[in-house]
């Protein structure tokens, strides 16, 4: 085998379902953070009920989308979407956590934790969703 035939033969770098599940990623918390500043801003209601509900809502949509284009997965749906809703939340807790290591307890600027974490936590969440929600 030639080595230009390796190179064809070869796994891309990152996937195009990762590739995919990120693209579903943002759409969720695109949706989260609207939702969140319309029941917050515009409805009035409490942060703690908003940013549940929007975050139920980013959390649903991704897995709406994963479920039907992404992983292609339609049975069992109950139990991937808890399990989907629960790696959702251990993302959560993950930023959360980072936050306060590197932020609260080190005085790193907030703004940059929260950027290093997305990328720690998408590759985490899609490890863990490919395996576990949908394998």
């Amino acid at each position: 085998m030639t080595r230009t035939e390796q190179l064809a033969r070869r796994e891309p770098l990152v996937s195009r379902q990762l590739l995919r599940y990120a693209l579903i990623g943002g759409s969720g918390v695109l949706l989260d953070y609207l939702l969140f500043l319309l029941l917050f801003n515009a409805v009035g209601m409490h942060e703690q009920l908003a940013n549940a509900i929007s975050t139920t809502a980013g959390i649903t949509n991704n897995f709406v989308l994963n479920a039907l284009f992404n992983f292609r997965k339609r049975d069992r749906i109950v139990v991937r979407f808890l399990r989907f809703y629960a790696v959702g939340l251990t993302g959560i807790a993950l930023t959360f956590l980072l936050l306060q290591v590197f932020s609260g307890w080190l005085g790193i600027d907030p703004n940059l934790v929260k950027a290093g974490s997305l990328p720690v936590v998408l590759l985490l969440q899609y490890t863990i969703n490919k395996k576990w929600s949908f394998g």
